[in-house]
């Protein structure tokens, strides 16, 4: 038996994840340091009986996209933006290190230091505490430098410095929460020198009009192969209803 039923079935199932991928990196076009997904297809031959040229779709991860967000300009003092291959770790849901590029840190009412997501900064010693201050300062290296409210004090004094990471996109793999995480066996080196830059964000790398283009491309898609299914049915109805009328 023909198996283009099936392997229109597939197709449009293929079809609807990667649309879901791509709607997942339209809602985070403005979400700051966002790297989108990459959905490929790859054709997988239908074993058995039936048709050789009948091939099923399979939509598997590419990965992600490594290009580089636009850079926006803020003056707020505790956002970052992170050199090319600089990311910054903290802490993921999990507990475990992971990396991002989102600089827009935040300081809770406890004192942590967090990003926007709410995810807690790390520093070379783990989680990163900010004491209550008149002045706080992110150079260039990292180091985090405060004037303690109260103290009187004019100078800025080092409080520690945040844990960033240089790694290249291979070392890198996307979870779920947009978080990345060291691939086994490649752990990331410490990133030296000048690591970011203060006032400053880099925003979502998805691009809005290749986005739209691509949501529209996969609905066509998706509507050929249910167009696809039903002529397949069509064509099972007439066949069987001319065997009826053979046998009769």
């Amino acid at each position: 038996m023909d198996r283009s039923l099936y392997v229109a079935m597939t197709g449009a199932i293929q079809t609807l994840k990667a649309q879901a991928a791509n709607s997942h990196n339209l809602a985070n076009a403005s979400t700051t340091g966002f790297r989108a997904e990459l959905i490929a297809n790859q054709s997988r031959a239908v074993e058995g009986a039936g048709l050789p040229t009948r091939v099923n779709a399979l939509g598997v991860g590419a990965g992600w996209d490594a290009r580089t967000g636009a850079m926006q300009q803020t003056g707020r003092d505790l956002d970052v933006a992170f050199a090319e291959d600089v990311w910054l770790a903290v802490l993921a849901p999990d507990g475990t290190e992971a990396y991002t590029k989102a600089g827009d840190l935040q300081i809770d009412s406890a004192g942590q230091l967090r990003t926007g997501a709410g995810h807690a900064v790390l520093g070379d010693g783990g989680p990163m505490a900010i004491p209550p201050h008149a002045q706080l300062r992110i150079g260039g290296d990292g180091t985090v430098s405060v004037v303690p409210q109260g103290s009187g004090a004019e100078t800025l004094a080092a409080i520690g410095r945040l844990r960033t990471v240089s790694a290249m996109p291979q070392q890198l793999e996307r979870g779920g929460d947009g978080l990345m995480r060291a691939r086994p066996g490649e752990p990331p080196a410490p990133a030296p020198g000048t690591v970011l830059v203060t006032g400053a964000l880099e925003s979502s790398n998805v691009s809005l009009p290749e986005a739209m283009v691509n949501m529209i491309s996969l609905s066509r898609q998706f509507e050929l192969q249910v167009k696809l299914m039903r002529t397949a049915e069509d064509n099972a109805q007439s066949a069987n209803s001319l065997l009826r009328m053979n046998g009769a």
